[in-house]
């Protein structure tokens, strides 16, 4: 058996949510730590810029939901990220939507494979143990709306990005 670790958006969101209203409680008595101290937190951290709020999603939600001393893996928006080594380590490999065929089988470069993932297309992702996308052997579809698999539970060597 593989424990599967899957991380969304949505996990993200809710995590950096919950950090940006800790310091609230910190920083003022509770009775001044209501909704607007935090929502004026939550503006000011949208001010800083994507950027910014990218590496605050993704330390939020390595704490809260990733295994201890599992890092996301930088991947931008619109791409698909392998890296050869599960917990984003080891050799990156980027595939974008311009330059990727959508519902087509892409297979890894021969004698590579992937062990962990970000699927940031905004598309359906099927990752494949079988070069070929045989449904033969395993195979395993992640929704394209953020997601960070720290750990494949096979060695990735094929992938098709879907239209949705």
């Amino acid at each position: 058996m593989y424990t599967k670790t899957l991380l969304t958006a949505a996990a993200v969101l809710t995590a950096t949510a919950t950090l940006l209203a800790a310091p609230a409680a910190h920083a003022a008595p509770a009775a001044h730590a209501g909704p607007a101290t935090r929502a004026a937190q939550a503006v000011s951290v949208a001010q800083t810029g994507p950027a910014a709020s990218t590496a605050s999603a993704a330390s939020a939600a390595s704490a809260a939901a990733a295994p201890a001393g599992t890092l996301l893996g930088a991947c931008g928006p619109g791409r698909l990220c392998l890296w050869s080594k599960p917990d984003f380590k080891g050799k990156a490999q980027t595939h974008e939507l311009a330059t990727t065929d959508i519902d087509s089988c892409v297979a890894l470069p021969p004698g590579t494979s992937a062990q962990s993932l970000a699927n940031r297309t905004g598309r359906p992702v099927t990752t494949y143990q079988s070069a070929e996308c045989a449904e033969a052997g395993e195979f395993e579809t992640y929704p394209g709306r953020g997601t960070w698999v720290p750990q494949a539970p096979y060695e990735v060597r094929a992938f098709k990005i879907w239209e949705r």
